[in-house]
């Protein structure tokens, strides 16, 4: 176990990490710091991530020099092909890029669906996808929930798998990768303690989070609004 700046970090399979070579590294997505977490653990290996991250974001001041000096591959939802291409060239490069298959942050704290760009990418780049859970840290800033900043002491578990070969096709490769993170995160929240009723602890284990279909539609909703009215 280890701590910064009052956040107690927890551990597991860390090596495996490869300590060189390209990677994609797949991350569940709870909270809008999940990089920290697991960006520090490959630190640890000697690695840096090139996290895929909407181009919005860098809207942002801190985040755009967050995102400059972290080499962070921006990603036009409308338009994403360049950066897509941008991933396939640094993994084949040797480098480790982060991916969040769910796309989004998810309020009810489960593995959403995923999408197929992480397994599309090591296929072409022909490298491995390594599945990486990070629990805990959507008690620090997440969609919908107050933000605890500051020396708090909140543990936060990163849970890393074995790499998986990239062999077969985006689709099967996509559920091999989602029924590994369905365990690692089952293995990161077995000891890990979860308050009844809290909103930050899945509805599963007693908390008050939104299920998993409620969170579906708030997210349905909320692109909606997004959408530019026909006039």
């Amino acid at each position: 176990m280890s701590t910064f700046q009052g956040l107690r970090f927890t551990r597991v399979g860390v090596e495996n990490l490869p300590r060189d070579g390209g990677a994609v590294l797949a991350v569940n997505h709870t909270g809008y710091l999940d990089f920290v977490p697991i960006g520090l653990t490959a630190r640890s290996r000697g690695r840096r991530i090139r996290f895929m991250a909407k181009s919005e974001l860098a809207d942002n001041p801190v985040l755009r020099f967050l995102m400059r000096n972290t080499r962070t591959i921006a990603v036009d939802r409308a338009a994403g092909t360049a950066s897509y291409r941008s991933a396939v060239e640094a993994l084949k490069a040797g480098e480790l890029v982060g991916v969040y298959p769910e796309g989004t942050i998810s309020r009810s704290f489960e593995l959403k669906k995923f999408k197929s760009g992480a397994a599309r990418m090591a296929l072409e780049a022909g490298v491995p996808i390594v599945p990486s859970i990070v629990w805990g840290a959507q008690r620090i800033a997440t969609k919908g929930q107050p933000l605890h900043l500051g020396r708090h002491r909140i543990p936060v578990t990163v849970a890393v798998g074995e790499p998986i070969a990239p062999e077969g096709g985006p689709e099967s490769l996509t559920a091999t990768l989602h029924e590994r993170m369905a365990a690692l995160l089952a293995e990161a929240q077995r000891d890990y303690p979860h308050p009844v009723g809290e909103p930050w602890v899945p509805r599963r284990l007693g908390g008050t989070a939104p299920t998993l279909a409620e969170a579906t539609k708030l997210d349905e909703d909320e692109a909606r609004k997004r959408r530019p009215r026909a006039s």
